[in-house]
């Protein structure tokens, strides 16, 4: 049988580095779309990015093809290029360092491994519909949780 065919279109925001962040992931089958969203009170920007993703794979109930939208390069290359050297390394970076955020990435490639994942970078803020509507419920989550 074949898998369904999701998108997970993503964004995370943050105000300050770290700080107060919100994340917002979109999944759409066929024309069905369901928004997903929530707030950290001191993260970092590519953790929210991360999590954005991470919660967007946790709430499929079932083995899918997903295609992943991200404006996060950090995000993108560490998942398609570097993570796999990382893992090879013991979770160290070619220059021996432990590797940021290594919660996270343990997460996300174990949720991949249920996955068919297929990764799309999208420029940020270039009136890309789904990542403009992500940064929106991202920044959103910060202004009502942070009192900014």
């Amino acid at each position: 049988m074949a898998l369904k065919r999701i998108e997970l279109f993503t964004d995370g925001a943050c105000a300050g580095n770290p700080g107060p962040g919100g994340w917002c992931a979109i999944l759409r089958f066929n024309k069905a779309e369901r928004e997903l969203s929530g707030f950290q009170k001191l993260t970092t920007n590519n953790q929210m990015e991360m999590t954005a993703v991470i919660e967007g794979l946790r709430a499929l109930k079932e083995p899918c093809h997903v295609t992943v939208y991200t404006d996060s390069q950090y995000l993108h290359k560490g998942f398609t290029q570097w993570m796999n050297q990382w893992k090879r390394n013991g979770w160290k970076t070619a220059s021996k360092e432990p590797v940021k955020n290594r919660e996270l990435w343990q997460a996300l490639d174990e949720l991949a491994g249920k996955h068919q994942l297929e990764w799309v970078w999208v420029r940020g803020h270039a009136g890309h519909p789904e990542n403009e509507r992500c940064d929106e419920l991202a920044r959103e989550q910060i202004m009502r949780h942070a009192r900014l």
